[in-house]
């Protein structure tokens, strides 16, 4: 009789765990679904700027200019709007031998391109640009996303470089 006494007792014990688990897994669940129902999760606005060669694509970037042949190269900017509203914006290109270490308020140097275009919310643009440059030298070519605020066109951080050895 003991024996079935520490059995039962034994299988009791078990069941208390197992019931103190699921409470756990229930409760945590609860606070889980809380907070996203609850919570406000609209994604973070942002915007891109990126480069692509004259196919398209993301392969083949010039890199080294001949002055024999031509002094002149293009490649496509590509600009994505992720801010929820339409957008105006500015490209600039500019050219520079030396970078510094950030570029916080755009490179300051004067462009040698610069154009406009606006933008609906998840639209993109691209725009090809021609860069010449026909003075011997190693040159960082950068492409500058700016956008339109109440007071201006306000540099949005984001950036390509692209580096080409003029020969």
């Amino acid at each position: 009789m003991r024996k079935l006494f520490e059995i039962k007792n034994g299988l009791d014990e078990e069941k208390g765990y197992v019931i103190a688990v699921v409470l756990a897994l229930v409760i945590v669940a609860a606070i889980v679904a809380g907070y996203y129902i609850l919570g406000n999760h609209s994604p973070e606005e942002y915007n891109t700027i990126s480069l692509l060669d004259t196919q398209k694509q993301a392969l083949n970037y010039p890199d080294v200019i001949l002055t024999s042949q031509t002094s002149e190269f293009s490649v496509y900017v590509n600009v994505e709007n992720h801010m929820n509203t339409h957008q105006n914006y500015r490209v600039h290109t500019k050219i520079a031998k030396n970078l510094p270490a950030s570029i916080p308020n755009g490179l300051e140097v004067d462009p040698v391109d610069t154009y406009s275009f606006n933008l609906s919310p998840n639209e993109t643009h691209q725009q090809l640009v021609t860069i010449k440059e026909d003075t011997p030298g190693s040159y960082a070519v950068v492409f500058e996303l700016w956008h339109d605020t109440d007071s201006g066109y306000v540099f949005t951080q984001n950036y390509c470089v692209l580096h080409i050895q003029v020969k």
